[in-house]
């Protein structure tokens, strides 16, 4: 997307929020209830904002949250805009790169995802240390604008190692057991057969979703430290014989609510 589109839609925004936040957190499936901690709150319905469109699934608010939390300045999409809801990689961009321009550096993206490591058990919580991106496409195909950010960006670090080392220290703190990981994304909106869900795990995958690695690329485009966490909801499928299913995502995220709060508060205010 172009910059002139951008800042349309990020003038609108500005229009109706009247300070820069510092910290942007992305809230995935399940996980929105963080935004109604936000002090001074102020919604932006998604749809609403030019260029927007409207989030259509469920668990998912579908819009940006202004205000306080942990005494810093932050914003948070209740729920995030995904690719197999028919929207091009560009749209995907969008939501970065507003929240980029009113201010924000650092950014936490967070999500549900399936365990692929053996080890891990529903209601754990993975910090992503790399991902790998089997969507075979990418939100910076295209013309660049050097303006934005490099032709060529750098994701050696996409999850940048000090913030990862904040949150394991702010783990241990709160006697919280975080796990540590890769991310593999898929398009969805099936999810993985026994046999992908097993090539992940041979090519060094630990949990399996259907986001983030869109926003990460992006927010590393435009300079941007990112933090990722992962909720593991359930574990990914031929590991368990039962059917998958998106209830059962929300059961677990609403299970682990607590514990994500608290972590993700306390590395706002370490921050």
């Amino acid at each position: 997307m172009n910059l002139e589109k951008i800042m349309e839609s990020v003038e609108f925004v500005k229009n109706k929020v009247k300070y820069i936040p510092e910290i942007g957190i992305i809230l995935g499936s399940g996980l929105g209830d963080l935004a109604e901690e936000i002090e001074e709150k102020i919604c932006v319905k998604y749809e609403d904002i030019p260029h927007m469109p409207k989030s259509t699934v469920a668990g998912h608010a579908g819009q940006f949250v202004f205000g306080k939390l942990e005494g810093k300045d932050v914003v948070m999409m209740q729920g995030r805009i995904h690719f197999y809801e028919g929207h091009p990689m560009e749209v995907l961009a969008l939501p970065i790169h507003i929240m980029k321009y009113m201010g924000i550096e650092k950014l936490i993206v967070t999500n549900a995802a399936g365990g692929v490591n053996k080890e891990f058990n529903p209601g754990d919580l993975m910090i992503i240390t790399d991902h790998i991106n089997f969507a075979f496409t990418n939100p910076l195909i295209g013309k660049n604008d050097e303006k934005i950010g490099p032709r060529f960006p750098d994701v050696s670090n996409a999850y940048d190692k000090d913030l990862v080392e904040l949150a394991e220290s702010i783990g241990n703190k709160l006697n919280v057991n975080l796990k540590k990981g890769v991310y593999v994304m898929m398009t969805g909106p099936t999810y993985e057969t026994p046999a992908e869900v097993n090539m992940v795990r041979i090519l060094g995958g630990d949990a399996v979703g259907m986001s983030t690695v869109p926003d990460v690329l992006v927010a590393k485009h435009c300079g941007l430290k990112v933090l990722g966490i992962s909720c593991i909801t359930n574990m990914a499928a031929g590991i368990l014989d039962q059917p998958l299913c998106h209830s059962e995502v929300i059961e677990t995220s609403n299970k682990v609510k607590s514990t994500f709060t608290s972590l993700v508060r306390e590395i706002i205010k370490n921050i």
